[in-house]
C-alpha cells in the first residue's frame, strides 16, 4: 500500500478525525482486531500533543498524519512543527501529568475523552499503548513513530506450525 497522508488543521475537533481514519486504514492494512483500541488511543494521544502544541505556540500549519503497512507492520507517523521543548507539559512526569489533567478539568466526563489530556501525558500513555514508539525531534519539527506488526497468512500459519 502506498503511504496516506493526512493534513489536519490544529484543531483539537479534528483529533477524532485522525482517530477514525487511523482504524480504517489499520482495518484494510489488515492489523490484528485486538490491536485497534491501541491504534485509536494511540493515535488520539499523539495528535493532541501535536495539535496542543501547535495551539500554544500559535502554529497555523497542519499537523501531518501518515499511515501505510509496508513490509509486515502497519506503521503511523504523526509531524507536528516544533521541538519537544515547545511542549509545556514534556517534562513532567506520569504522575504529575494526570494528577494536573484531574485538578484542570471541571468536568468528570470529560476525563474519558482523551485529547483534553494535557499534551505531555499523551507520549507518555502512547509509549505504554505501543511497543515500537519512535520519537525524534529536531530544531523545526517533531515526529513521533508507532509501529505495529501486520500478522498476514503465511505468518499466521507460521505461528501455528511452531506452536504445534
Amino acid at each position: 500500500m502506498a503511504t496516506i497522508e493526512v493534513r489536519l488543521s490544529p484543531l483539537t475537533a479534528h483529533v477524532r478525525t485522525a482517530r477514525l481514519i487511523a482504524l480504517a486504514v489499520a482495518r484494510r492494512s489488515r492489523l490484528d482486531e485486538a490491536l485497534l483500541e491501541e491504534v485509536r488511543f494511540a493515535v488520539g494521544e499523539t495528535c493532541s500533543r501535536a495539535v496542543g502544541v501547535h495551539i500554544a505556540k500559535g502554529y497555523e500549519d497542519p499537523v501531518q498524519m501518515r499511515l501505510s503497512d509496508d513490509r509486515g507492520h502497519f506503521t503511523i507517523e504523526v509531524v507536528n512543527r516544533g521541538t519537544l521543548a515547545d511542549d509545556p507539559t514534556q517534562s513532567m512526569d506520569l504522575v504529575e501529568a494526570s494528577t494536573r489533567a484531574l485538578s484542570d478539568s471541571d468536568d468528570t466526563e470529560s476525563l474519558h475523552e482523551w485529547d483534553e489530556m494535557p499534551a505531555g501525558f499523551g507520549l507518555a500513555v502512547a509509549s505504554g499503548l505501543v511497543e515500537d514508539l519512535r520519537v525524534v525531534s529536531d530544531d523545526d519539527q517533531t515526529t513521533v513513530t508507532m509501529i505495529w506488526p501486520v500478522v498476514t497468512a503465511g505468518t499466521e500459519a507460521l505461528g501455528q506450525l511452531s506452536a504445534g
